[in-house]
């Protein structure tokens, strides 16, 4: 399986309400989404995954505005690749990949991945995720 696929489950994976999710990958420490510089606050780590459709624009809407952007939704998708860059160099190297094996991944390129996934949920392209937009899978 790619690279690409796995990231791909494990942040579907994370998505999910399962509070016990990130400890059955054993990541080491603390699994926290990163706060937007904008931001005041973080969003609440995967244990606190939304219950409800209309719960992740609340948990990813970090600047109340009632809609997501593609910062935003950027960070609080990242957290699964944070909590398996172990020594938080901001590459995933083979050794912190789900089954131990891998190509090489850089933050960035994580990121550009996750903006690519935004820009096919964003279906009226006005640059920003709504509720309803967040409820449906990518085109």
């Amino acid at each position: 399986m790619s690279l690409a696929c796995r990231l791909a489950a494990v942040l579907c994976l994370a998505a999910l309400p399962s509070a016990g999710f990130a400890q059955s990958l054993k990541w080491s420490g603390d699994v926290t989404p990163p706060a937007s510089p904008s931001a005041p606050a973080a969003p609440p780590a995967p244990a606190d995954a939304p219950q409800r459709t209309g719960d992740y624009l609340t948990l990813m809407d970090t600047n109340r505005d009632q809609r997501v952007s593609p910062e935003e939704y950027q960070d609080w998708l990242s957290y699964a690749f944070d909590g398996m860059d172990r020594n938080r160099d901001g590459v995933l190297t083979a050794d912190e990949q789900p089954g131990g094996r891998g190509k090489t991944v850089t933050r960035d390129e994580h990121r550009l991945r996750i903006a690519e996934r935004f820009r096919r949920q964003d279906r009226d392209r006005n640059g920003f995720l709504d509720a309803q937009e967040l409820s449906s899978p990518p085109q």
